[in-house]
């Protein structure tokens, strides 16, 4: 964080100092919930959880050099007190952005968005020194930290802000305002909570409605509901997609042989080849919404274009692809699913496979339920099920309970398919067959949404010593 004495953020948050026998020391290190994460020079922020009461740390992390606690009760050592912890840091977060004069760049969207933000990161860091959002640390305690995590040498924050439902991408960007805003797409991600992506739409486009006049907002123009949300904004309007229309598009796309995109990336300022390092075609969308804000922050197409080429994934358990010493190809996709995710991720799975089935490979889709779908539910579950034999997917292994049965019974349905799918009741049954039956040039792709703690099958094919699954998810 930028340095700020104890009064100072004392002042910012509205709170009161207690046990500070000198206001003018100063916060020099990151500003952290986590008492693992403890600094010298830190603030430690209390939040009390339905386990874990953060204050009960405060006298350990002031011994491992906290600077002070930001804790909504006196803690018998240095203390900022305040009545909303939550809201003294969104508080803290608004000056500290606001002192810094660096540029945010907002992104949202129903899929895709910690893979896009880390690609916006990997090209603008190129240009200035970038801050961004680790993982999907997207929410209302996420945000703001990420935000605080900038330096006086920071010229760019990207921020990824998620959504559970209306409001809340207005409140965040009340926290931290940005001059660029990116909308990916409306899906069905959370459709249960919003009711109908008419209803996700209209929360998304909170972050266009925040921009500036002398902003820009991004948008998919292959998204209709995405582009109708250039009405709602004062700001200019700059597009991506596969389109003509679109003022930074994709021309050419085409796959690796292993299922990695490539094609000719066009801005208003030229013409550049791109191949991707990740993988899947869903990716294309992704890298061309971070080559818009590239474009408007002033990099050339040439610099944009070797950027992406060269840019990784940053963000575990997110399409992870490792080749085992056996030949079999494990894709851990299992941070978390929705339907639109888990197509892509099934495209993916496929095209990888294609040069491996003249050799015998087979693709293997282990995949469990998606979560907040609502009523939703039983017919998503049934069209991933059924899309998996129509992309010649090899075997398909359901695991869970209810919902899990639902992709199972998609896929016996869609085709003579019996014996290519199975349900399984666990994750350590899932393993136990994989291990069976896996041989050289499979590929194997596990993904279902976060609660299902599936990424601990990818986790456990991965493992040279035969740990069971619950040892390897413990590591």
């Amino acid at each position: 964080m930028i340095a700020l004495s104890l009064a100072e953020i004392a002042t910012v948050v509205g709170g009161q100092t207690y046990d500070i026998p000198d206001p003018s020391v100063q916060v020099t290190g990151p500003v952290v919930r986590d008492s693992r994460e403890v600094e010298p020079g830190s603030l430690f922020v209390a939040f009390v959880g339905e386990r874990v009461d953060g204050h009960d740390y405060a006298a350990a992390v002031v011994d491992a050099g906290a600077a002070a606690v930001l804790a909504s009760r006196p803690v018998g050592v240095p203390a900022i007190v305040v009545d909303d912890v939550q809201a003294a840091l969104g508080a803290l977060a608004r000056t500290v952005v606001e002192r810094l004069g660096a540029t945010l760049v907002a992104l949202t969207g129903s899929a895709g968005k910690t893979s896009t933000k880390d690609l916006i990161a990997q090209v603008l860091r190129r240009k200035a020194p970038t801050v961004f959002t680790p993982g999907s640390f997207n929410n209302e305690i996420g945000l703001p930290l990420t935000a605080l995590s900038a330096t006086d040498d920071t010229r760019y924050l990207v921020l990824e802000m998620g959504a559970r439902g209306k409001g809340h991408i207005r409140y965040l960007t009340g926290l931290t305002p940005p001059r660029v805003g990116v909308v990916l797409n409306v899906g069905t991600a959370h459709i249960g909570e919003f009711g109908g992506r008419e209803q996700i739409a209209e929360a998304k486009g909170e972050l266009v409605e925040s921009l500036p006049a002398d902003g820009t907002a991004i948008l998919n123009a292959d998204d209709p509901l995405v582009r109708a949300m250039a009405s709602r904004t004062k700001a200019k309007v700059l597009l991506f997609g596969e389109g003509a229309e679109a003022d930074v598009r994709a021309e050419n796309v085409r796959l690796t042989e292993n299922g990695q995109p490539s094609f000719s990336l066009r801005t208003p300022s030229g013409c550049s080849d791109v191949t991707l390092r990740l993988y899947g075609e869903h990716h294309v969308s992704n890298a061309l919404a971070a080559a818009a804000v590239a474009h408007d922050l002033g990099m050339s197409v040439e610099e944009i274009a070797l950027a992406l080429s060269e840019a990784g994934t940053l963000s575990r358990w997110r399409m992870e692809v490792t080749e085992r010493p056996d030949g079999v190809t494990v894709v851990n996709d299992a941070y978390n699913a929705n339907p639109e995710s888990m197509r892509a991720a099934l495209r993916a799975l496929a095209a990888m496979g294609r040069s491996r089935r003249a050799k015998g490979g087979r693709t293997w889709a282990v995949l469990g339920h998606m979560a907040e779908l609502g009523d939703e539910a039983l017919a998503e579950h049934d069209a991933v099920g059924r899309l998996a034999v129509r992309l010649n997917v090899s075997k398909l292994v359901a695991v869970g309970g209810r919902e899990a049965s639902w992709l199972q019974l998609g896929a016996y349905n869609e085709g003579s398919w019996g014996e290519e799918s199975v349900h399984v009741s666990d994750a350590q049954a899932a393993v136990d067959l994989l291990r069976s039956e896996l041989r050289p040039g499979d590929v194997v792709l596990v993904k279902a949404s976060r609660s299902v703690g599936l990424e601990s099958v990818a986790q456990a094919l991965l493992a040279v010593d035969g740990d069971n699954v619950g040892e390897v998810a413990a590591r």
